[in-house]
C-alpha cells in the first residue's frame, strides 16, 4: 500500500522522480513517454466509442445502450489512470536499475473490449431495438 501511495504522489509531482536512482538514457525515458501517450490515445478511443454507442445507436433499448456505453467509458477511464501509473512505475524502475514492472492490465483491458465487441456483434446481428 505504501508503494501505491508513493506512486500516486508522483503522479502530481513528477519532478520528485529525479530523487530516485540514476538518470536513465533519455531514449528510454522518451520511449516510456511514447508508451504513455499510446495508452492515452487508447483511453480517448474507448471514451469516444462509449459516447458514440450512446449517441448514435438510439434504436437500442436504453439498458443495452447504457450498458455498452458505460463499459467503454469505464474502460477508458481505467486506461487513462493506468497510463500515468505505468509511466511512473517504469520511470522509477529505470532509474533504480530494476526490471520493468509487469502488469495484468493489458489482458484485462483486452478482455473487457472483447466482451463489449461480442455484445456489439450480437446487437448488430439480431438488431435489438428498444421499445
Amino acid at each position: 500500500m505504501n508503494e501505491f501511495v508513493q506512486s500516486l504522489r508522483l503522479w502530481f509531482a513528477p519532478q520528485r522522480i529525479r530523487e530516485e536512482g540514476d538518470t536513465p538514457d533519455y531514449r528510454f525515458s522518451l520511449a516510456n513517454e511514447r508508451t504513455f501517450l499510446a495508452w492515452i490515445r487508447t483511453a480517448l478511443a474507448l471514451i469516444g466509442g462509449g459516447f458514440a454507442v450512446d449517441q448514435f445507436l438510439p434504436g437500442l433499448s436504453w439498458g443495452i445502450r447504457a450498458g455498452l456505453a458505460l463499459a467503454l467509458l469505464a474502460a477508458g477511464v481505467l486506461c487513462a489512470l493506468r497510463a500515468v501509473n505505468h509511466w511512473v512505475r517504469c520511470e522509477l524502475a529505470m532509474r533504480r536499475g530494476e526490471d520493468l514492472p509487469v502488469s495484468r492490465f493489458p489482458t484485462l483491458l483486452s478482455l473487457a473490449v472483447a466482451v463489449v465487441a461480442v455484445a456489439m456483434v450480437v446487437v448488430v446481428l439480431f438488431g435489438w431495438e428498444g421499445r
